[in-house]
């Protein structure tokens, strides 16, 4: 059974969504808040995050940087839930690594198919081979400097912008930077997007050189 956390102030809407998802054989945790549900989070890993933007005290946002921050977190899928669907906050939720951006009022099969569009994409990567690519030569094809390759090769294998700062050297705020640019370059929209054109073309010059 997928574990569901819904992080919603409106008690209503949170209850709504929460009672449609058990019935859909999902087990739920719910949190009224940001602080709330990054705590929740920490204790019991769901399997997915649903999660409003506008809240008092920790926001959306503030509530995803913390999750992505946090490795145990950082590759677990994050949906935001709002009625703030401008192209400004869907940058800005995708720049700090969320998967998906559902504005509200949303349909229920809308709510259920990127829930298990999201949660099929994990199950996909952690099926696949995860082999220890070395040089990131490779991805400089892809139109990305020397720089931005590093990053994408690090992200390939999963590592957060936190973790990837620290092996590079780099500051976070130079990591995300460089992921704005990655995904401009490569005409993605998102981190997982990103880090299957990364494997594809590591696993292809992988093959070429046998």
């Amino acid at each position: 059974m997928k574990t569901v956390l819904i992080i919603e102030d409106e008690p209503h809407m949170r209850m709504n969504i929460a009672m449609l998802l058990k019935l859909e054989g999902f087990s739920v945790l719910e949190a009224a808040n940001g602080r709330n549900g990054v705590d929740m989070a920490r204790e019991h890993v769901p399997d997915i995050i649903l999660c409003d933007i506008t809240m008092p005290d920790m926001d959306g946002f503030a509530t995803l940087n913390t999750i992505r921050g946090t490795p145990a977190l950082h590759s677990v899928p994050f949906i935001f839930l709002t009625a703030r669907g401008d192209a400004r906050d869907v940058r800005t939720g995708m720049n700090l690594g969320a998967d998906d951006y559902l504005p509200k009022p949303f349909t229920t099969t809308d709510l259920l198919n990127a829930i298990e569009a999201r949660i099929d994409r994990v199950q996909k990567l952690a099926e696949a081979a995860q082999p220890a690519f070395d040089s990131a030569e490779p991805l400089e094809r892809l139109g990305v400097t020397t720089s931005e390759a590093t990053v994408l090769l690090w992200m390939a294998q999963g590592k957060s912008n936190a973790e990837i700062a620290a092996i590079v050297g780099s500051s976070l705020a130079t990591v995300k930077k460089h992921a704005q640019h990655i995904f401009d370059k490569l005409g993605v929209d998102n981190r997982a997007s990103a880090m299957l054109v990364a494997r594809d073309a590591l696993t292809a010059a992988r093959s070429g050189a046998h």
